[in-house]
């Protein structure tokens, strides 16, 4: 077995480089767009909190490009990337909770790639506005699915005659008109239905979760 080890600075040297291709291509995301289409600016800096700052307000610099020929306040949001990608979960807490008191208050704050129901809460406790991330799909496809319980993994055999519904707590199209028993049926019969039922369910869970 090969092990890799690199040392701290070798990893922040790394995180910069990669840090400072992303300003260049978000200056020329600015200077190349025609249409006032909506632009992000995206703060890099892996888990070093001395280069988050670094990139924000580098990218705040840029505000004056813009090549609609508008002038100022050229980005739409500002986005915090770059986390959720195998570090500790405290930590991307940790930078979550040091940049978003930083990021601009009158657009939209957003964290890419996250996260599970426990994240948004927290995240949305420390200041961000908006999440993308493929888990109520991916875990839709696999059968895995999010309740006000917990999570119920659909496949197992003790669902196999269970005629309640995913969650006596949801009204979504899925739990209203289909069983646990008959949904576990599809997933078992690898039949098409099944993670879109699946999907409706999941992502009924997040609103309601964030409406809530």
């Amino acid at each position: 077995m090969v092990v890799f080890r690199f040392s701290v600075s070798g990893a922040e040297s790394k995180a910069r480089k990669s840090m400072n291709r992303s300003i260049a291509w978000e200056k020329r995301s600015l200077i190349a767009r025609k249409e006032p289409n909506a632009l992000f600016a995206i703060i890099q800096g892996g888990i070093y909190p001395h280069l988050r700052q670094e990139c924000l307000e580098r990218l705040m610099e840029l505000e004056g490009i813009d090549g609609t020929g508008g002038t100022g306040g050229a980005f739409q949001g500002v986005a915090l990337g770059g986390l959720s990608v195998g570090e500790p979960i405290q930590k991307m807490y940790e930078m979550v909770d040091l940049m978003a008191p930083k990021m601009p208050a009158d657009r939209p704050r957003y964290l890419m790639g996250v996260g599970t129901p426990e994240d948004l809460i927290t995240c949305i406790d420390l200041g961000i506005d908006m999440f993308d991330c493929v888990m109520p799909t991916r875990h839709a496809r696999t059968g895995a699915l999010f309740t006000t319980t917990g999570e119920v993994s659909i496949k197992q055999a003790c669902y196999s005659t269970d005629a309640g519904p995913i969650d006596p707590e949801c009204a979504c199209y899925t739990c209203k008109m289909y069983s646990r028993a008959y949904l576990r049926h599809l997933y078992m019969s690898h039949e098409i239905l099944a993670p879109m039922l699946g999907t409706i369910h999941n992502l009924h869970y997040y609103l309601d979760l964030l409406s809530r």
